[in-house]
């Protein structure tokens, strides 16, 4: 018996890997949190399997069905949104698992940043303008931020900030940002990506608060901040350039 951890990506069902279907499809015990994954997303679980939106339970209720299953010899596809990885609510399962002696593993998906940048169109490396992405979040009513990974510490690298679960934290994050890249600094508030409804809201860190009240958000949002989200002029990458040879392209003997 196994269980497998299953980044379901940010929402879209056509986003779910290969693996991921796979194994929702054949899993007899289907366990997936609800607030952040649609049910479309495990619409393949078997006929009669157990599937469970766990949204609304502890985490002794989640490792109770989870120990139900085992010992039934039953596998369980746990399915987290975007990649377990990132934010997934998972290090804390495993240690259970783990004093258990339940057999896990885990299957990666298309985090919610990546979506995004897709969605707007949009790299999030961009040559001499941004080369350095940091995925980050702020503290509210979660856990704190560990010494050293607040906004200001991060924000004087000025690097492409991927701000997690931190909309209802905007001027907290302007007053912090701000006098680092500048209130012109452009900003994109990506909602609930994948999704029917998804959106995405384009602003500065000097008024993307008000837009984002207009538009009454207050969860499943990802904060951008970085100049690469305003910047067009910049030069081509050196990986095409003529004149820069390497292995699979040499210079051409004149």
């Amino acid at each position: 018996m196994t269980v497998h951890f299953i980044g379901a990506g940010p929402g879209d069902p056509e986003l779910l890997t290969l693996k991921a279907q796979r194994l929702i499809g054949s899993c007899p015990v289907c366990l997936y949190a609800g607030s952040l994954v649609p049910a479309e997303v495990v619409a393949g679980a078997p006929e009669g399997a157990r599937v469970i939106d766990t949204a609304p339970l502890a985490l002794d209720e989640i490792i109770a069905e989870i120990e139900a299953a085992h010992a039934r010899g039953q596998d369980v596809a746990r399915v987290h949104s975007g990649d377990p990885s990132l934010y997934g609510a998972i290090a804390e399962q495993i240690r259970r698992l783990r004093a258990l002696g339940i057999a896990y593993d885990i299957i990666p998906g298309v985090p919610a940043y990546c979506a995004a940048a897709a969605g707007i169109g949009q790299e999030l490396t961009v040559p001499e303008v941004a080369q350095t992405v940091i995925l980050t979040r702020t503290a509210m009513k979660s856990t704190g931020m560990p010494e050293g990974e607040d906004l200001a510490t991060l924000g004087a690298s000025g690097a492409t900030l991927a701000i997690h679960l931190s909309v209802r934290n905007l001027l907290e994050i302007e007053r912090k940002l701000a006098p680092l890249y500048g209130p012109d600094c452009p900003v994109v508030v990506a909602y609930r990506v994948g999704w029917p409804d998804e959106m995405y809201i384009r602003g500065t860190l000097a008024d993307i608060r008000g837009r984002v009240r207009a538009q009454k958000l207050t969860r499943t949002a990802l904060v951008f901040v970085g100049r690469v989200f305003g910047e067009s002029q910049f030069p081509d990458s050196a990986l095409y350039d003529p004149e820069i040879p390497h292995v699979l392209r040499p210079r051409a003997r004149g």
